[in-house]
């Protein structure tokens, strides 16, 4: 994505991505330091399964937009490889438009479900956490996801590639 939209999308992508990757490592030290704290003290981190669930979803969220930039979401082409490349072209915008708009629905929800959540005070049955975090911190991530898909599939009903080299 060589257009000042497509830096931007690239850089927020990047940005999410490694964020999302900061998320894991500090889930995966938690989660190291719970298990070695039951195995030698009998007392795990308290909360560390709540902890486990939001952190993970925000991660997969957070890398979400750049494995869709660089077309690492599962694609089957066994049925299209014979296809013209402009009937695989069409598909793939078809196939980014569709993921643009399950993307944008998911954003929506989870934003009005945050709002729903943060409204009737729900908690966390351990820790006591504000659900809404949860749910308002997918929305940015699926948000970004669906722009990505929706330029990728302009980029392909021009003529162009899904993923740009």
């Amino acid at each position: 994505m060589k257009s000042p939209l497509g830096r931007a999308l690239r850089q927020s992508s990047l940005l999410f991505a490694v964020l999302g990757g900061g998320v894991a490592c500090i889930v995966a030290g938690m989660t190291v330091t719970s298990i070695v704290m039951r195995a030698l003290l009998s007392r795990p981190i308290g909360g560390d399964v709540e902890l486990t669930q939001f952190g993970i979803a925000l991660t997969i969220s957070l890398c979400l937009p750049w494995a869709q930039l660089h077309g690492a979401n599962i694609i089957v082409d066994f049925f299209t490889q014979a296809l013209p490349e402009r009937a695989t072209r069409r598909l793939d915008a078809v196939g980014a438009l569709l993921l643009a708009a399950m993307c944008a629905l998911l954003s929506w929800r989870t934003s009005v479900g945050a709002i729903a959540v943060r409204e009737a005070g729900e908690t966390t049955m351990i820790l006591d956490l504000p659900m809404w975090w949860a749910y308002a911190s997918l929305a940015p991530g699926l948000a970004l996801t669906a722009l990505i898909a929706l330029v990728q599939a302009a980029r392909c009903l021009r003529g162009g590639d899904l993923i740009e080299n």
